[in-house]
């Protein structure tokens, strides 16, 4: 089941898979302020086994309509199961009736065949974040008008 969740909801998963164990503090991201923003978590019999945080941002080469999907994690547990397939598809069918333009991210080199699987094309070349590793900006078009990225 995919529902919205508390920003604090988010906090052990992001530990666990994106932070190597950091502390909670360590894992709030600088972007949990924004105005509309918001978290979905999937969840396995109440346990929660995969999460993604979304707000509004658009992409610099873009333009309006874009909303930004950070913070994605599933626990290794429940990895390779389809859970973050359903927690993303949930959430573009979400964005679709919002009319978001595009969703776009930083995504980590290891999951960027696991969002163009779903419809994500790669936007940038690989570059490094700093103390996390390479990644590839990605966006995923949900306007029939935008079919090219």
């Amino acid at each position: 089941m995919i529902k919205r969740i508390s920003q604090e909801q988010t906090f052990p998963l992001r530990s666990k898979v994106l932070r190597k164990g950091a502390p909670f503090t360590k894992c709030i991201l600088p972007t949990d302020g924004i105005a509309g923003i918001y978290h979905l978590g999937c969840f396995v019999n109440d346990r929660l086994v995969c999460i993604a945080t979304f707000f509004p941002e658009d992409y610099p080469e873009r333009g309006e309509g874009g909303m930004r999907l950070r913070g994605m994690a599933t626990d290794p547990e429940f990895a390779g199961k389809g859970y973050g397939a359903e927690l993303i598809n949930f959430a573009l069918a979400e964005l679709k009736e919002s009319h978001v333009v595009y969703m776009w991210c930083n995504a980590r080199s290891t999951a960027a065949g696991f969002y163009e699987k779903l419809g994500f094309k790669l936007i940038s070349e690989e570059f490094e974040i700093p103390g996390i590793g390479p990644h590839f900006n990605m966006l995923y078009s949900l306007s029939k008008n935008e079919d090219t990225v």
